[in-house]
């Protein structure tokens, strides 16, 4: 890992109104840049707005796509790496909660949801690969949302070699500051126990589809600590430069840094695998 500034934006999306949804990212896209900004990650389907209910499908998007080629060509255009989401159309069966990574050289890569709460069960499908994406200066995971509960798959994705976990959230319900309590209880766990920096973001306001979302965004060092916070609920982007040797602080001490020390050996007698 080397020094690398990133922002977290917290913004609106609305349900249907890709059009909408994409001049937004490109107002904060070029905000971002002039603020220097080298990774700027946005909420969890913000692209097509978030719903759990049938007229889903009618918002997912083809990856590669209309609406993906317009967020890759900005990428290459401001020459900053873009973290952003969609329901990505899937034709076995119920659209795909889906991140993608869009490089400054044109690339598209994509995370696919992996854990899906209880009522998105049935409207998404749930990907099956734990990917970890590579940029000159970073080796990082997502994860979405509800995938943060899991321990044992940003574990998956440390032994891969991510420094940073991206988590974009769709969660609604509360104030920004009730939101950030509950974030407290595991992200910070998430971060430290693992060694590596954490970067969540949710989404903010009306989405003209029946949900409300408080609008707060956290960074967290690879020791646990907070970094930054966003925690008024209104629109704005997160803003923390990410420090190589705060992650080499950790993971160069010989009792902070657990994840060598595991024995998996242990936990196959217990599950079996």
């Amino acid at each position: 890992m080397r020094d690398i500034r990133i922002g977290a934006v917290v913004t609106p999306s609305l349900v249907g109104d890709s059009a909408a949804n994409l001049e937004r990212l490109a107002r904060w896209v070029k905000r971002a840049r002039e603020q220097a900004v080298e990774l700027v990650c946005f909420p969890e389907l913000n692209l097509s707005g978030y719903c759990n209910s049938a007229g889903l499908q009618k918002t997912a998007q083809q990856i590669p796509g209309p609406i993906c080629s317009q967020v890759a060509a900005l990428a290459r255009q401001e020459k900053i790496t873009i973290l952003a989401g969609l329901a990505e159309f899937n034709p076995r069966g119920a659209p795909f909660a889906s991140h993608c990574v869009f490089h400054t050289d044109g690339r598209i890569q994509v995370y696919r949801k992996l854990h899906l709460a209880p009522p998105e069960t049935g409207t998404f499908s749930a990907g099956d690969r734990i990917p970890v994406f590579r940029i000159p200066k970073l080796s990082f995971g997502i994860q979405l949302c509800y995938d943060a509960h899991f321990p044992e798959l940003t574990t998956a994705m440390a032994l891969q070699g991510a420094e940073v976990i991206f988590i974009p959230h769709a969660s609604p319900r509360g104030d920004a500051r009730t939101k950030h309590q509950s974030w407290l209880r595991h992200l910070p766990a998430r971060a430290f126990d693992n060694g590596v920096f954490l970067v969540a973001c949710n989404q903010s306001g009306d989405n003209c589809n029946g949900l409300s979302f408080p609008g707060n965004a956290v960074v967290i060092g690879p020791s646990g600590e907070i970094i930054a916070k966003h925690l008024e609920g209104t629109e704005t982007m997160l803003v923390a430069d990410l420090q190589a040797a705060d992650l080499e602080a950790v993971r160069s001490h010989r009792m902070r840094y657990f994840l060598p020390r595991r024995r998996p050996e242990l936990y196959r007698k217990i599950t079996g695998k």
